[in-house]
């Protein structure tokens, strides 16, 4: 079961490669990240253009061109991402979809989800982009399915 959308995962996913294949400089091209995460190619670029133009990534046109992460964007946190392309649901939405879902007029999960939702909000602002690249690097962490 995921949490995210694919679009979101994939998101995800990229940026963490990106940010592990460009720890030391560089860039890396979009059939390299799709091939890394296993995505399809045309799909991924569209997420990452809209990711370089809010600036969660950078990127670079041309021959030498390519995906980077800034260094100061290693330390924002993941629920940006998520923000990003899914939105705000997962943290403030109910688990019904209900629009009149509240405190005030709860649906059957209101309150057992919320705490879940917290949970994962407060995992995904506490995490940051750069947090696992030494892990990548020594190969305890994968990054496809």
């Amino acid at each position: 079961m995921a949490i995210f959308s694919k679009t979101c995962e994939y998101a995800i996913r990229a940026v963490f490669y990106i940010a592990h294949k460009t720890a030391n400089g560089g860039r890396v091209g979009i059939k390299d990240i799709a091939t890394g995460i296993v995505s399809p190619e045309l799909y991924l670029a569209k997420i990452l253009q809209d990711l370089s133009r809010k600036g969660l990534i950078s990127s670079y046109k041309g021959p030498n061109g390519g995906f980077f992460i800034e260094p100061t964007s290693l330390s924002k946190p993941l629920s940006e991402i998520v923000e990003a392309v899914d939105g705000d649901s997962l943290f403030y939405g109910c688990a019904l979809g209900l629009k009149q879902c509240s405190e005030v007029n709860p649906c059957p999960l209101h309150n057992d989800f919320k705490a879940i939702r917290d949970k994962i909000h407060l995992l995904l602002n506490t995490t940051t982009v750069g947090e696992f690249n030494n892990e990548l690097m020594n190969g305890l962490f994968s990054l496809k399915k």
